[in-house]
């Protein structure tokens, strides 16, 4: 049996303090350019932030993080990777001890219309990490019409995934909005987690992303996000 992560329902915006969101995000460090001395200052602030975890490129692990958990991405950012190449990319993350994982699935199926390779692309990943494993599936909703976004968050749920993700952050149509983290949230009810990524950098962002149904957010800029709630 899968184990499910904790915080898959949405959260009640109201009374946010810096804690409660702080123990919503994935504090992100995904560029290219990203060095192990910058990981290693990555991990650093996420224990001063109090953060839930830290999401990282696949060649940064393992690092040593503590408690925080530890999730990698896979077939980023294009989701244009075979499918056995992902599900091996898990895997070996998991070896290397990522806790959860960030899949991008093959968006240009999903744009087609393939509903069925989508949800295979997941299968393949979910069988590659195992159980015990949290699954987030990035949709790249900003190119996805709301019948697709609504196809492939279902095809995710068959699939054993545990989150669906807005988004990679990188893709030029955009990121995270809140018109599609509410009809993620309202095709997954409370079975499965919402995750907004993407262009959410200030604290009335993330208050709004919330509002609409995420109950985990992908930053880069946490520091500056939490800074705008009460403590």
């Amino acid at each position: 049996m899968t184990s499910r992560p904790s915080g898959l329902a949405a959260v009640d915006p109201d009374g946010l303090t810096r804690a409660r969101v702080a123990a919503m995000i994935d504090h992100t460090l995904l560029k290219p350019e990203a060095t192990r001395d910058d990981v290693a200052a990555l991990v650093d602030e996420a224990h001063d932030l109090g953060v839930l975890a830290v999401c990282l490129s696949p060649s940064m692990l393992p690092v040593r993080a503590g408690a925080l958990v530890r999730a990698a991405v896979v077939g980023f950012p294009s989701g244009k990777h075979h499918s056995l190449v992902k599900g091996a990319e898990a895997r070996l993350a998991v070896e290397q001890g990522a806790q959860e994982i960030d899949m991008v699935i093959d968006i240009g199926s999903a744009v087609a219309g393939d509903v069925d390779a989508v949800r295979a692309d997941i299968l393949t990943v979910r069988e590659g990490i195992g159980d015990g494993i949290g699954l987030k599936v990035i949709l790249e909703t900003a190119v996805l019409d709301d019948a697709t976004i609504v196809a492939c968050c279902r095809a995710a749920e068959e699939a054993g995934a545990h989150y669906v993700k807005t988004s990679t952050g990188f893709h030029p149509a955009g990121g995270a909005s809140t018109h599609a983290v509410a009809l993620m949230r309202e095709t997954v009810g409370d079975r499965l987690g919402v995750k907004a990524s993407g262009g959410i950098r200030t604290a009335d962002a993330a208050r709004e992303m919330i509002a609409a149904g995420a109950s985990r957010l992908g930053l880069s800029s946490s520091r500056a996000v939490l800074d705008g709630f009460p403590a």
